[in-house]
């Protein structure tokens, strides 16, 4: 690393803790003063006294705490004022952080490095794998770092806030709340022994007597019925466990937790989601009130969650006699477009394989400025992305392109990303860019649990990012390698690989023979990480590799599936004077599976 003095420190690994910087445009717009956000004085004002602001956004005292839980005691200092009560002060927070990383707890609170007159607690388990620091300072906890084992992280983090003396716990401290006074965590409820003004949900700022008021007065039995009422463990769901204890300590014997497996599809019925599933299979139900009616259903119309659910469920049962309800689809799939924060929607034409011909992206341009488009972006899936277009304006636009929806929008195949491969790159040896464009092709309108993202790679370099991608396919020498399940998402998950096969043909059939028992046992909503990690990869290995008749009669009901798919823009745009739905035409060297691009291009729009 090389630093601006020009000194420099030789590394092998950086690592680089950016964080999050409040936007403060609108403030200085107004003439606020701005300093790592809109600073505020005691009573949560602006430099402006008729100005207030809280939360993620203001500098109080030098600190921005980018962090959800101050906003709770900011906000109730901000509201005594607009009371006009005039009396409370905001002091600062005492913040803490808890999450997990690779698997492993981690926390943190508070002034954990120290000072030289500071006293240090340390117990280190090399092999077990715990690490927990405590600093002291006149018999006061003002930091602490948990790592492996954080389950006291609430206990510490409460006596830190409240300044507590731990003098006479001082020889105990390290080992927990659990030989505090003989209340053990395993097997045992720790609810009982907390402060009623223990704050159990740092990030929304819950204490255990909302909590517990909550059940009592609202007859609350459930997990769920404690986070739709007060928001604990909803959010990094890090205090779940604590909320559970809690909630059968008030209800006693009434309260029986549910297992995952069991957990109801929503609270308008007692089935779970392949409950519902099979009955729709077994019972040949093909609407929503039909499904309803036959399970029992709680309310006559259902929620948003199982309508969802239920329609997605009836239509990958019954592709040609299911009854689309696009009610029950989220607005996004209702308008065929991606609705933005200011209302208007962002248009992600289908450009097969990211490869496109410059009277396509005329095309783009004259329809960008003929409706005022405000930006034209290029998407990480290497797609051209219209945003802010006007919902009536929606028609139109889908018109003019003449293209096909690229399904941006939808729980559904989204793009399949390629790299130019064997065709231009010196270090390709496949020709990645036609197989990413017939698998598109292939896989076109396939509607899925969630979004669907593919990549294909020309070579184990990799540059197409296959090895995040639900379905990822790479070139070797041999042939093609295929991974299933990668996720770059919030939580990154590398792809497993599944098989390694010879043929385009053969790359087509597992693709979409995976893609299909993704589609008929996962849960509304789950990547396609979340299913296998339940169902496990030697199941999918057994079902969708070992037995050919199987996978073949998977690939089979997934092409059923697209005969009847119709592409909605140009559905749409048969009311407006429409372009013709043209080709891309490209250049392309034979490919290793036999015939140009171009010519199973040709090949697949005419059939």
């Amino acid at each position: 690393m090389r630093f601006a003095d020009g000194s420099e420190i030789p590394a092998e690994l950086v690592v680089m803790a950016i964080g999050i910087r409040p936007d403060t445009k609108l403030a200085e717009a107004a003439g606020l003063h701005c300093n790592r956000g809109i600073v505020v004085n005691d009573t949560m004002q602006t430099y402006d006294p008729r100005i207030y602001a809280v939360g993620e956004c203001v500098a109080h005292s030098g600190v921005a705490y980018g962090l959800v839980a101050p906003l709770f005691e900011q906000g109730k200092v901000a509201a005594n004022h607009l009371a006009e009560f005039g009396i409370a002060r905001y002091g600062g927070s005492a913040v803490s952080t808890k999450l997990k990383v690779t698997g492993i707890d981690v926390f943190s609170a508070g002034d954990f490095t120290g000072g030289a007159d500071d006293d240090e607690i340390v117990l280190a388990d090399r092999r077990g794998g715990v690490y927990k620091k405590l600093v002291l300072r006149d018999n006061k906890i003002v930091g602490a770092v948990l790592y492996g084992d954080t389950a006291d992280s609430g206990w510490y983090f409460q006596l830190m806030k409240e300044k507590k003396c731990v003098g006479p716990i001082r020889d105990r401290l390290m080992l927990g709340q659990s030989h505090r006074g003989g209340a053990g965590h395993e097997g045992k409820n720790r609810a009982a022994e907390l402060a009623d003004d223990f704050e159990v949900c740092g990030c929304n700022g819950i204490r255990k007597i909302a909590i517990v008021k909550a059940i009592k007065e609202k007859g609350l039995f459930t997990l769920e019925e404690v986070r739709r009422h007060t928001k604990a463990s909803g959010s990094c769901g890090s205090c779940t466990g604590l909320v559970e204890q809690i909630l059968a300590s008030a209800v006693g014997g009434a309260y029986q937790p549910v297992a995952a497996e069991k957990k109801p599809m929503c609270g308008c019925t007692d089935y779970t989601h392949e409950e519902v599933r099979k009955a729709i299979v077994d019972n040949r139900l093909l609407t929503i009130p039909e499904a309803m009616r036959f399970l029992e259903w709680r309310t006559p119309t259902g929620c948003q969650s199982c309508r969802q659910a239920l329609n997605y469920y009836l239509l990958c049962a019954w592709p040609k006699e299911g009854k689309d309800d696009a009610q029950s689809r989220f607005i996004n799939e209702r308008a065929h477009a991606n609705i933005q924060k200011d209302g208007s929607f962002s248009v992600v034409p289908r450009i097969y394989g990211g490869v496109t011909s410059p009277a396509e992206l005329r095309r783009i341009a004259e329809v960008a400025e003929k409706y005022a488009v405000p930006t034209v972006k290029f998407t990480g899936g290497q797609r051209i992305d219209l945003l802010g277009v006007k919902k009536e304006d929606l028609p139109g636009v889908w018109a003019d392109l003449g293209m096909p929806s690229g399904h941006a929008y939808g729980k559904s195949l989204r793009t399949v990303k390629t790299c130019v491969g064997s065709e231009w790159c010196r270090f390709g040896v496949q020709d990645s860019t036609g197989m990413g464009i017939d698998l598109e092709r292939d896989l076109e309108r396939l509607w899925t649990p969630h979004k669907t993202k593919l990549g294909v790679s020309g070579c184990p370099r990799n540059c197409a990012e296959a090895t995040i991608k639900d379905v990822g396919v790479i070139g070797v020498d041999s042939g093609w390698e295929i991974y299933v399940a990668g996720n770059g998402g919030i939580k990154t998950e590398v792809a497993q690989f599944l098989c390694k096969v010879k043929t385009r043909e053969e790359v087509l059939e597992v693709t979409g023979a995976f893609l299909q028992l993704y589609r008929e046992e996962a849960r509304y909503l789950d990547r396609t990480v979340h299913w296998l990690g339940r169902v496990g990869l030697d199941s999918v290995k057994r079902r969708v590799v070992d037995d050919a008749e199987g996978r073949r009669a998977l690939y089979a009901r997934m092409k059923e599936a697209l005969s009847v798919e119709k592409d909605p823009w140009a559905e749409r745009a048969a009311g407006h004077d429409a372009a013709e739905f043209k080709p891309v035409k490209f250049y392309s060297k034979d490919s290793v599976s036999g015939g140009s691009s171009d010519e199973r291009l040709a090949e697949s729009l005419s059939a």
